[in-house]
């Protein structure tokens, strides 16, 4: 099984690439490993390459322009498993680069054992991810779990008080604060939910209170 298989690994640090490349074909028996280091490079691979079954991508390798590279790759190669390997592990871009089409997203600090086992089970037909699996609703709302857990206490209450559809001068009235403060803790709530207003900030907050409790408060049963 996995014998004879044609992986092309794209990575522009030479270190990562050979030290992967005896990793692979360590672990898959008479493995064809094809390099490139940039786009144009990979570009060349993929037309060349008949019937690769792997392509394992850094999406930072030069030419590339964030997950437009991975977007077009799905688009003209459909049958190809696309495994992104990252030096960023947040779960935004997580989410991003399966939802983009990836069938894996192993990070770069991933143990080299743990990275052979993912490969083999996207090579089974298995999404992987860190956590060994993918679900995007799961995803989009820890994502969302995480934003309005960065908020302060007080940037909490405001937000809330947002929900209770307060004015900002009611807001300020209630805590005690000026109403131009309250506009400059709206304006970083605002930033850091990732939303344009307080409508959008209202929405975020709504789905999260949907999945779990916001604010780490456990349900006492």
């Amino acid at each position: 099984m996995f014998s004879h298989m044609k992986i092309i690994l794209a990575d522009d640090h030479p270190l990562f690439r050979q030290a992967l490349t005896l990793t692979l074909k360590s672990h898959f028996n008479g493995a064809e490993i094809f390099e490139a280091q940039t786009i144009p490079e990979l570009e060349n691979q993929l037309r060349n390459v008949n019937d690769a079954d792997l392509l394992l991508l850094d999406l930072d390798i030069p030419g590339a322009k964030g997950f437009d590279s991975l977007i077009a790759i799905r688009h003209a190669y459909p049958n190809l498993g696309v495994v992104i390997i990252s030096g960023f592990e947040d779960k935004e871009t997580i989410y991003k680069a399966m939802n983009f089409g990836a069938a894996g997203f192993i990070p770069k600090s991933t143990p080299v054992s743990e990275m052979v086992m993912a490969i083999k089970e996207v090579l089974n037909g298995t999404l992987w991810t860190p956590d060994g699996k993918f679900n995007s609703n799961d995803i989009k709302t820890s994502i969302a779990d995480d934003k309005v857990s960065s908020l302060t206490p007080k940037q909490r209450k405001i937000l809330l008080m947002f929900a209770d559809g307060l004015l900002n001068k009611q807001i300020a009235y209630e805590l005690g604060l000026s109403e131009s403060t309250i506009k400059s803790h709206a304006s970083t709530i605002f930033l850091k939910l990732g939303v344009r207003n307080r409508t959008q900030a209202v929405i975020l907050l709504n789905e999260v209170q949907l999945n779990q409790s916001v604010f780490g408060q456990n349900s006492s049963e």
